[in-house]
Formats: C-alpha cells, sequence, structure tokens
C-alpha cells in the first residue's frame, strides 16, 4: 500500500501574505525630518526699483571655507565664540560707530529705545563646507537672536520671549530686536 503526502493548501497563503502587507504599511509610523525652519525670500520682481546700498557696518560677515574655518568680519573665530560676538553686533552696547547704527524707535508696550534697525548678519559658506560645520554656524546665529530677544523681553516683560503668548507683546520684542540672516548661495570661498 501506497502512502500518500498529505499537500498543504495554499492558495490562499498569497492573499494573507498581501494583508499582512498591508496591515503593516498602514498602522506603521513615519518619523519625519523637519530640517532647518528658514523661510526663503520671495522672487524678485524684475520691475521693482534698486534697493539701498547697504552700509558695510550694518553687516556682520560670517565665512566659513571647505576646511571648515570660520572668518567673522575678516577674522579667524572658533565657533564657541560666534555666539557672542554675534549678540555683541545685534546690540551694540557701547554705540561703537563700526557697529550697526541705532535709532530711536517707540515701540508700543516697550516705550522709547535705541535699536539697530538695519543689521543683518551676512552667512557664506564653500561648497566644501561639512553639513555639520553648517548646522553649527547656524544654530550659534540662531542662539544669539534668541538670547537677544530673551534678554529683551525679561527685562521689559519678566520672561523669556518663548514664553511670551501675548501676539503685541511678542511683535515688541521683534521690533525691539530685529534679526536677520542674509544667506548667499555657497561657492568657492578657498580650502581643499
Amino acid at each position: 500500500m501506497a502512502r500518500m503526502n498529505p499537500e498543504i493548501n495554499a492558495g490562499s497563503m498569497a492573499d494573507i501574505a498581501f494583508l499582512l502587507l498591508i496591515f503593516f504599511l498602514v498602522t506603521t509610523t513615519m518619523d519625519v525630518d523637519t530640517g532647518i525652519n528658514r523661510m526663503l525670500p520671495p522672487p524678485i520682481d524684475p520691475n521693482a526699483p534698486e534697493p539701498p546700498p547697504v552700509r558695510e557696518r550694518n553687516v556682520f560677515v560670517v565665512l566659513v571655507d571647505a576646511q571648515d574655518r570660520l572668518m567673522v568680519e575678516g577674522q579667524q573665530m572658533n565657533v564657541n565664540n560666534l555666539k557672542e560676538a554675534a549678540k555683541h553686533f545685534l546690540l551694540n552696547p557701547d554705540n561703537d560707530p563700526n557697529l550697526p547704527a541705532k535709532e530711536l524707535v517707540d515701540i508700543e508696550h516697550i516705550g522709547e529705545v535705541m535699536v539697530a534697525t538695519r543689521a543683518v548678519i551676512s552667512l557664506q559658506n564653500d561648497r566644501g563646507t561639512s553639513y555639520e560645520m553648517y548646522i553649527t554656524v547656524q544654530n550659534e546665529l540662531s542662539a544669539a537672536g534668541r538670547e537677544v530677544r530673551d534678554m529683551i523681553a525679561r527685562e521689559h516683560f519678566g520672561r523669556a520671549f518663548r514664553e511670551l503668548t501675548d501676539e503685541e507683546l511678542i511683535t515688541a520684542v521683534r521690533r525691539a530686536a530685529p534679526f536677520a540672516i542674509s544667506e548667499a548661495e555657497p561657492r568657492d570661498i578657498g580650502g581643499r
């Protein structure tokens, strides 16, 4: 008597595998990197008039070359000192004629304060700059702006800028501590 090998019915196995695949695709969450919070400027209107020239004293020039060397205002600098240098530039505490010009501005909820309204931080990277250095420089410059705004918010409202919830107070601090980073397209500054 010959023995028969029992067979497993595999007709529905493909259907079951397909259903499991769909189940895992639907129930799996994907982490999304948020990236750097930057708003790109709108395209330049070809019919717009030429902007007025920016005075050299109002621009804080930050360069990073292909070897990740940091140059600030023509002087080599350690990235650990960048935040303090940027804060000094934005505040111009001694009204230095080589730092941004300050003007008296009357700001609702704050009053009359001297503000460097035209101060701009100009950031230029080499095409060979490492991503780590680029992010480090971005973080230091952003931290300088945050700390200046925190200082003004604490001085006038008793709490940090990020803790403010009233839009009018937030706008007042932003007017008292304007913060603009101009980032040019990477080019060959030098290095490798």
